[in-house]
């Protein structure tokens, strides 16, 4: 039983290479929404330059040189030969009642197990946004699984800067969609947490367009740095951690020394408080090539470092841009501010020591767990050993409904609710705020086991509550 599921995940994964293959040599790309329709019937009409442009031999020749060179690479990031493969029989991928038969052998629902009939009964579709290249929709399946639909978009400035260029929107979405498909390519090979998954694809005819492509993947949240300055430092901290994962991951991955080109927050969603990325078609393994050191200037709007060049390669330079983009893009907004106090020294030295590319991302991600595990034990509370002059009256049972205030960072828009080790921290807490006259334990906890509590600004609202610890202060 064991080699037979053996066989059908390999087979799968042979059927997705294979498919992709053979589909791009007359894919056009993706078109879910019948907006999109709209969009290519405009660019057709509006977009397309006199006859004689869009027959001229020469732009022709070098619109579909570079759809073979970017497929080429595209094609380095799957499992099969880059040349030689066998012409095959095509095949319309990811069939919905293969996906059944596979689900009910294997006993449950995975990636790579949708296709294009769960395309087409997807429900609640809606826009999501959209980049150079690629539109996204959410879309709910069965009635209640949320995905993400990606495809290439008809009025991105990829196809319609193309199509201006050389008036062929068929050839154009060609070019655009190899980028999907590398990206779909690299969610298969590169199986990491803070990942995307991808849970399926489809290659469907749409109106006068054969064979677009959807990418069906996880759902995640786009990134709001605004949003995330107001946080509460512990899931501030858990992004730069899941970040640093990643990064680590990708300067040892199975594809070697991969560099994420396009690093901005707008490639990064958050999954259950998980960061993820989502954006991979600019991903590359390549290295810049070096005869010294003198090539291998690694430049940034602010400033730049110059690698040792080893062997005709600058060392770690995908390793280092990832690093140096990480900080400067999350790092130093996200990690340091209202962080433990006895912490902060230790986050400094990672913020300052990423941001000088002293530390590679095996350093890095060493002082970030350290960090992480000093938190989760409350050891950064050892410092605080002072008696804690006010007296508490400890109520089982029972907590306080209104009497909320505003602090920040908070849990709750409405009330003060922060994360505490124990009751010691929650007192030393209670008393550094003027408003608090209590605080109500909750059977909430946050992801590294401290819980949640409501700080309140008395106890006229006390009342039964089931499984609540409630703390209300004696005295002035």
């Amino acid at each position: 039983m064991k080699r037979r599921k053996v066989v059908v995940a390999a087979g799968f994964c042979l059927s997705f290479f294979l498919g992709t293959l053979l589909n791009l040599l007359s894919v056009p790309a993706f078109e879910h929404q019948q907006q999109q329709l709209g969009k290519q019937q405009q660019l057709d009409s509006s977009l397309e330059p006199p006859a004689a442009v869009t027959s001229a031999p020469a732009l022709l020749h070098s619109l579909r040189q570079q759809i073979r060179s970017r497929l080429r690479e595209a094609l380095r990031y799957g499992p099969f030969p880059e040349r030689g493969t066998r012409p095959l029989e095509r095949r319309r991928l990811m069939d919905l009642q293969r996906a059944r038969d596979e689900e009910r052998e294997h006993g449950g629902a995975s990636a790579g197990q949708l296709g294009c009939s769960s395309v087409e009964a997807a429900r609640d579709v809606r826009f999501v946004g959209s980049g150079y290249t690629k539109a996204v929709y959410r879309a709910a399946l069965n009635g209640s699984f949320a995905v993400a639909l990606k495809s290439v978009d008809f009025g991105g400035h990829d196809m319609e800067e193309c199509v201006r260029r050389y008036g062929s929107a068929a050839d154009c979405y060609r070019l655009a969609s190899v980028k999907l498909v590398k990206e779909m390519a690299l969610m298969e090979r590169l199986r990491h947490p803070n990942i995307l998954k991808l849970y399926g694809y489809c290659y469907q005819d749409s109106n006068d367009i054969k064979d677009t492509v959807t990418a069906i993947t996880e759902l995640g949240s786009p990134l709001e740095m605004i949003q995330l300055l107001q946080t509460p430092w512990e899931e501030r901290f858990r992004i730069c951690l899941s970040l640093v994962r990643l990064l680590h991951y990708l300067a040892h991955s199975p594809l070697g020394s991969l560099t994420l080109l396009d690093f901005r927050p707008r490639q990064f969603v958050l999954v259950d408080g998980e960061l993820k990325v989502t954006d991979l078609d600019d991903a590359s393994v390549e290295e810049t090539p070096c005869s010294t050191s003198a090539d291998c200037l690694l430049e940034f709007p602010a400033r730049n470092f110059t690698l040792q060049c080893s062997s005709g390669r600058c060392q770690g330079i995908n390793e280092k841009r990832n690093l140096y983009n990480a900080y400067r893009f999350f790092f130093t907004y996200l990690l340091p501010h209202s962080a433990p106090q006895a912490l902060r020294p230790l986050l400094e030295k990672i913020v300052n020591s990423t941001g000088e590319l002293l530390w590679g991302t095996e350093e890095t991600l060493a002082h970030l767990e350290k960090a992480l595990d000093i938190y989760r034990n409350g050891q950064y509370l050892i410092n605080e050993t002072q008696t804690h002059k006010t007296e508490y009256k400890r109520v089982l049972d029972a907590s306080i409904a209104g009497d909320n205030y505003r602090c920040w960072p908070s849990y709750q828009h409405d009330g003060c609710m922060l994360a505490v080790y124990d009751v010691r921290e929650a007192m030393g807490v209670c008393e550094s705020h003027a408003q608090c006259r209590a605080f109500v334990l909750t059977n909430q906890s946050t992801w590294t086991g401290h819980q949640l509590v409501l700080f309140k600004t008395g106890s006229v609202g006390l009342s039964s509550a089931k499984g609540k610890l409630t703390y209300v202060r004696l005295g002035s």
